[in-house]
């Protein structure tokens, strides 16, 4: 692959997660603080990143598969993504915020698949070349979230400057993604049904004990990732933490380290042993969170979110590196597309639903919770996954 290329993939990455970070992060306190949301107005909102999740194969699959060029579709869904963001950064009220969210976010998601296609497709060994690209994402998060402690967006109150500043971000990336490497449709011509889409032909799958076990598993272990998402930020803005989305990139860097030492841990463990210590994790944060606070206890919110790392790559990666092997050549790709759209689909959206309903039952005054019974609902769910899955899942080593 050429430098050029390999710099313009790494631009197009950087940009498309620092879109992402830049608003995901702190939209609860958002909504929470400057929009008077409720808790369960926050769940859904972040429920919106599921029903793009839900619509993005059929955007892919149905689209750009079959007519255009990947980076235009990439180009146009960036530039309305830009105007929904600085109409979402002025809506008025949660009943303008959401619909314009709702759309932006099934613009949005499609874009994960696109900057991967984009990227895969101008690769010679994309074993080797991707990881040092893809990583460009992630540190765009990060400096995302660094930028909003660095202004103290926060702590000021100017939190709709979030949206703005990713309204920016998605007109450049835009523009840019029209001059990025021309990746022409793979199955033009070729009919595709929605069975191929959505992954039911690796339905199959789910015949085996084992399989199914790690599947329902999966999908309830999103209901404890989905409180972390939609009320972590509220959370440590609540008990005073000063630049708390800044601290909370410290889990990006946290999610890179243990990416790194995957492969080794891998070998050693095993697919079981990494899935337990994932859901551990989770469970270990949120008692954690449960008793930290912003004195004595801020060492255990650090730890909290530095437990990202685990949290995610331990289980969410091992449990795509397991449906792979588990696959075989025949459905590789369609059993990707199920677990994607059970986890970040079905799962979370379950699980932000969930999420905010319980914070609104222990809300105690205005911008004030009972965080400690909030966050042992989500501690006690993971526990319950983990007794299950450690009890019923055998790691049957002929299936990979």
């Amino acid at each position: 692959m050429k430098q050029s290329t390999r710099i313009q993939l790494s631009v197009m990455m950087f940009l498309n997660f620092f879109i992402w970070g830049g608003w995901f992060v702190t939209m609860g306190t958002y909504l929470g603080q400057q929009l008077g949301a409720s808790g369960t107005e926050t769940g859904i909102a972040y429920g919106t990143q599921s029903w793009g999740a839900i619509i993005a194969p059929f955007i892919i699959g149905l689209i750009a598969d079959r007519f255009f060029a990947a980076q235009k579709i990439l180009g146009v869904l960036h530039l309305v993504g830009a105007a929904l963001m600085w109409y979402i950064s002025i809506a008025p009220g949660f009943g303008q915020f959401f619909p314009a969210l709702l759309v932006y976010m099934i613009c949005y998601m499609p874009t994960l698949a696109l900057v991967n296609a984009i990227s895969f497709r101008q690769m010679g060994n994309p074993e080797k070349e991707f990881p040092s690209i893809r990583v460009l994402g992630t540190i765009g998060w990060i400096v995302a979230n660094l930028i909003i402690g660095w202004l103290a967006w926060e702590k000021n109150g100017t939190l709709e400057l979030t949206f703005k500043m990713t309204a920016i971000a998605s007109l450049g990336l835009g523009i840019f993604s029209f001059m990025l490497p021309n990746t022409p449709p793979p199955k033009a011509g070729q009919t595709v049904s929605i069975g191929d889409i959505v992954g039911l032909d690796a339905l199959s799958m789910l015949k085996s004990p084992s399989y199914l076990v790690f599947f329902l598993a999966s999908v309830a272990i999103c209901i404890p990732l989905a409180f972390y998402y939609s009320f972590a930020n509220p959370f440590l803005n609540e008990l005073g933490v000063e630049a708390a989305a800044s601290k909370q990139s410290l889990g990006q860097v946290s999610e890179v380290l243990f990416m790194l030492l995957m492969p080794v841990i891998f070998v050693r463990w095993g697919v079981k042993k990494m899935l337990l210590v994932g859901m551990g994790a989770w469970i270990l944060r949120y008692i954690l969170f449960a008793y930290g606070d912003n004195d004595s206890g801020y060492w255990m919110l650090l730890l909290g979110i530095l437990l990202h790392g685990i949290c995610y790559d331990f289980f969410f990666v091992t449990g795509q590196i397991y449906t792979d092997k588990f696959a075989g050549e025949k459905y590789k790709s369609a059993a990707q597309g199920l677990i994607t759209l059970a986890t970040y689909g079905i799962g979370m959206l379950i699980g932000y639903s969930i999420s905010g309903v319980v914070a609104d039952m222990y809300k105690t005054g205005e911008n004030a919770h009972n965080w400690f019974n909030i966050w042992m609902v989500p501690a006690g769910i993971a526990a319950a996954v983990l007794l299950v899955f450690a009890f019923m899942f055998k790691d049957n080593k002929s299936n990979g």
